[in-house]
């Protein structure tokens, strides 16, 4: 590399740019793209039939919005050689942990990882204890996690509804290290539950594929799409 070639700097692509002092929501359906098709596939009834289809449409978000997320990173200017000379490129500067909720995030996370294919990877068995009465608490009964300290913390979690399992989930990853940057993506939200993870979370920034604004009695999200985990890999015989 010539001598004083390399620098860092941030990108600054105007509605996406944040720094550690400042959040942000976005909102992926306030702009048209092929995000609408996939979301309006996801919600289907008839299409959701289709599991394989369900999951690659999840897995294919996943690496939409990874790519809108790398926008925000720290790059650094490299040269790279090729067969005929010296190129001077922009690569990313950031460490990366993928954490997903079991077992819904699985595809999602997978779709992240397409695009952080070197990203470390840490899974969380956060899910709804029902009692009767339609009373729920969140159970967290399985963490693993790497080092997540001055990383790129990425939580993916199909459904936020009521923000108790992201909750659970996030107090359960700051345990292990102080990240850089933490972003929630999440294929559709309640407006409720987005809001009460940024009071909660002030500094994590929210990327979601479509918020809805009412929640069931049973804090289901309507019109939302049904249970992401069933729909992706079956049903099951716990509540």
């Amino acid at each position: 590399m010539r001598k004083g070639k390399r620098k860092t700097y941030e990108s600054h692509l105007k509605f996406l740019y944040f720094s550690k002092f400042e959040t942000m929501r976005y909102n992926f359906s306030d702009t048209h793209s092929v995000v609408n098709k996939l979301i309006a596939e996801m919600r289907n009834q008839e299409i959701q039939e289709d599991r394989m289809r369900f999951r690659l449409n999840m897995e294919r978000l996943g690496l939409i919005m990874g790519y809108e997320i790398s926008k925000t990173f720290a790059y650094s200017e490299a040269e790279i050689s090729t067969p005929l000379g010296l190129a001077d490129m922009a690569l990313p500067d950031e460490r990366i942990v993928i954490a997903g909720i079991l077992r819904a995030a699985l595809p999602f996370q997978n779709g992240l990882l397409s695009c952080f294919d070197d990203a470390d990877c840490a899974f969380i068995s956060s899910y709804r204890k029902h009692h009767k009465g339609g009373q729920f608490e969140v159970s967290l009964e399985y963490v693993t996690c790497p080092d997540i300290t001055d990383a790129q913390v990425i939580v993916a979690d199909p459904m936020v509804a009521t923000g108790s399992s992201i909750e659970s989930g996030l107090d359960a990853l700051l345990e292990y290290g102080d990240p850089k940057e933490i972003h929630l993506a999440t294929v559709i939200g309640s407006q409720n539950g987005l809001d009460y993870i940024q009071r909660k979370y002030p500094n994590v920034h929210q990327w979601v594929g479509a918020i809805d604004d009412e929640l069931t009695a049973r804090s289901y999200i309507v019109p939302g799409l049904g249970d992401a985990g069933d729909l992706a890999y079956g049903p099951k015989l716990q509540e």
